[in-house]
């Protein structure tokens, strides 16, 4: 695969994001990687659009590689975008992926920057990767890049296949039972839109799925908020709500969800299911576990919705493998998203696919570590899992760090220091991935 680079960071070869870039070509040389430093060169390419007219035409991929800088991408990634548009490359049907580094602070707004430019420009795009700046040099980092470039040559290489008008048939498979997978709906009985998009996915999925319809379950009310569950996971409720998520649910490999958006949302009953979750209080029982939803509505038009998707995946450490939407209630493009959804889900459960972290997740948890560290006391269950799982992530504890930052603080406050370091900076900041990419 011919893969074009565009990286736009203003450090070009020296930045930490483009070091992911450089371990990738090492890892997969029979990707060809060219690189355009669009970020460090910008003057150049806003004087002649030549080279990058050429690298384009060449690429069957564009990577678009940058730092995150104050809610979204640089500003000399900006004006190269602004340039592609005046320019009129011809991008249109090219493949569009995205690696950032950052804190993780709005990541989520600096992608989808990037997204709805390349959709302007007829792009294909598929979903990015957002690293934190440290994650190349540990091991799960590296790991989760891996991971996710060979999901993008599986995606690339699915969407070359299924060119012809066989290949996007709705193929009915065998069931394995290698994985467990439910579906959980409110679909009502004379709702035949969701029904036939629940059907279609069984249908396509190869493994084995069973339906749960919460409107088969009698529920006794809303959450309270009372905190009956706080201590030991029992609802003041007698319904067995908290038995049945557990056994009928919770249990399974990977959950979809199915229903059609009412008022906005997912519904009220869907909201009372999610509410009554709270019996699990702050756990997040379910992560690791892959998930998807099939949406009978218009969720294009649908922001504040589409963000709830991705923000409960996000926090709950679920990988989202897709959403099949039915849109205008037209059958065949509902079956090829449906397909592709039921793909990419077993896709996702054969690799092992985890949730890679943006604002919504990592802001999300340290949210929630913050507060039931504060109600531990109370909050006894949440506290034991939190630190199972190693949530207590304290930046307070890394004293180390802090001592290493009050040196180097101490040398920038000094006019001969200040100037020695500031040459030394970059070469001391890339020297552990020197080593890394040597090792390689």
């Amino acid at each position: 695969m011919n893969v074009l680079v565009i990286n736009g960071s203003p450090k070009g070869k020296n930045s930490i994001t483009y070091q992911t870039i450089r371990f990738l070509q090492k890892q997969f040389p029979q990707d060809e990687f060219e690189t355009l430093h669009v970020g460090a060169q910008i003057r150049l390419f806003e004087q002649d659009m030549t080279q990058a007219r050429e690298a384009v035409a060449k690429a069957e991929l564009i990577l678009f590689s940058y730092p995150v800088y104050t809610f979204i991408a640089p500003s000399q990634l900006h004006r190269f975008i602004e340039l592609m548009k005046q320019e009129q490359l011809d991008v249109k049907g090219k493949y569009m992926v995205q690696l950032t580094t950052s804190k993780h602070f709005y990541d989520i707004t600096a992608h989808r920057y990037v997204e709805d430019n390349c959709r302007d420009m007829g792009m294909r795009v598929f979903r990015g990767f957002s690293a934190d700046m440290e994650d190349l040099l540990k091991e799960q980092g590296r790991r989760d890049v891996l991971k996710y470039w060979k999901y993008i040559n599986y995606m690339i290489g699915r969407e070359k296949a299924s060119g012809s008008e066989a290949d996007r048939k709705l193929t009915v498979h065998n069931k394995d039972e290698k994985y467990r997978v439910v579906i959980v709906t409110d679909c009502a009985k004379d709702n035949e839109k969701l029904r036939r998009m629940i059907i279609d996915f069984r249908k396509a999925f190869p493994y084995v799925s069973h339906v749960v319809n919460l409107r088969d379950f009698e529920f006794k009310g809303g959450c309270l908020g009372c905190f009956h569950c706080a201590v030991d996971g029992t609802c003041i409720y007698q319904d067995e709500f908290d038995s049945f998520l557990r056994e009928r649910i919770q249990r399974s490999d990977s959950i979809v969800y199915a229903f059609s958006i009412k008022d906005h949302s997912m519904g009220s009953l869907f909201k009372t299911y999610d509410d009554r979750q709270f019996c699990n209080g702050h756990r997040t029982v379910t992560m690791g576990k892959p998930t998807a939803y099939l949406v009978d509505g218009e969720l294009s038009r649908e922001e504040n919705l589409r963000m709830i998707i991705e923000a409960r995946s996000q926090v709950g450490g679920n990988y989202l493998a897709g959403v099949a939407v039915n849109e205008n209630g037209g059958e065949n493009g509902s079956r090829d998203e449906i397909r592709i959804c039921a793909d990419d889900l077993a896709y996702a459960l054969e690799n092992q696919l985890m949730v890679n972290e943006n604002f919504y997740g990592i802001g999300g948890m340290k949210i929630f570590r913050d507060l039931i560290f504060e109600m531990q006391g109370m909050m006894k269950a949440d506290h034991q899992f939190y630190k199972k799982h190693h949530f207590y992530d304290f930046p307070q504890k890394k004293i180390g760090k802090i001592m290493m930052m009050q040196a180097v603080g101490a040398l920038m406050r000094m006019p001969v220091g200040k100037n020695q370091l500031q040459s030394k900076m970059t070469e001391g900041m890339l020297m552990p991935y020197e080593k890394l990419l040597n090792d390689q």
